[in-house]
């Protein structure tokens, strides 16, 4: 699933291409995971004004209104020059008088929604649980502390819910608990101030390595002009079960939590 640096990614490469944009016309494909919620004739001849993120969704502010869009398990935003027919996974075309962007989802756990303010109930509805940016000024150290302190939750799944900090997925979460030195199943609230000091630089200095790699290509992500990101060729602990550990020479393992893989390293990892 496309998390907060691949949607930032992507965010920093459509933005040039669409502000300032006339919508000319748009196209629906197959149903996704939520209605578009207006009429999509209602959205041509508007303009899209900026480019923003909130968590994982791509917010695009229309003259009036905003659309967001979410990228789902597998989808990511094309953009062509010319009009190009689509295919059996195109879902949503917006054509501006620059080109075409396109929303390229083959599983449709994708959406495009049509919101009129950020006030709107569906706005807070889809918006409105979502913790503090990381990268943001609000995240602060005593941010973090008061979310841990808050549940008896393993560490890593607080992380993954997004309630206390936002886009911290799955890869990522693996990756700053390893640099943290915190075991995965941890309980959040035992864990100290010291700690949680190193995990709130961990998750910044993940995230930022992630970004300047251009994200993570583990399935089908890519940026709008088609370019992989590679941060999965960097990663510490993340898809290296039976590997030695960077740092102590330790097998990585591997273990289910909430269906997901988690990788760490026992001996860095207490």
């Amino acid at each position: 699933m496309p998390e907060l640096p691949e949607v930032e990614v992507t965010r920093r490469s459509v933005e040039p291409l669409v502000v300032g944009q006339i919508i000319r016309d748009v196209r629906l494909g197959k149903p996704l995971r939520w209605p578009l919620s207006c009429e999509p004739s209602s959205l041509v001849g508007s303009s899209i004004k900026a480019v923003r993120r909130r968590a994982k969704y791509l917010l695009l502010e229309l003259d009036e209104g905003l659309l967001l869009i979410h990228l789902g398990m597998s989808g990511s935003l094309q953009f062509h020059r010319e009009r190009a027919a689509p295919g059996p996974h195109d879902h949503f075309d917006l054509v501006l008088c620059s080109g075409l962007l396109r929303l390229h989802d083959p599983r449709r756990f994708g959406a495009v929604v049509w919101i009129r303010s950020p006030e709107d109930p569906l706005a807070d509805k889809l918006l409105g649980a979502w913790g503090v940016e990381p990268l943001s000024d609000e995240f602060t150290v005593q941010a973090l502390w008061r979310g841990l302190r808050a549940t008896r939750a393993p560490v890593k799944q607080l992380l993954l819910a997004g309630r206390v900090v936002v886009g911290v997925g799955n890869i990522y979460a693996c990756e700053a608990l390893f640099r943290a030195g915190i075991r995965p199943t941890s309980r959040s609230d035992r864990i100290g101030m010291a700690r949680v000091i190193r995990l709130h630089a961990a998750i910044r200095a993940v995230l930022l390595q992630a970004l300047a790699a251009g994200g993570s290509s583990l399935r089908d992500f890519a940026s709008v002009d088609g370019t992989l990101g590679h941060f999965q060729t960097q990663t510490m602990v993340y898809g290296r079960a039976g590997a030695p550990c960077r740092v102590c020479g330790t097998a990585i393992k591997v273990m289910q939590q909430a269906q997901r893989s988690t990788y760490f390293c026992a001996i860095c990892q207490r």
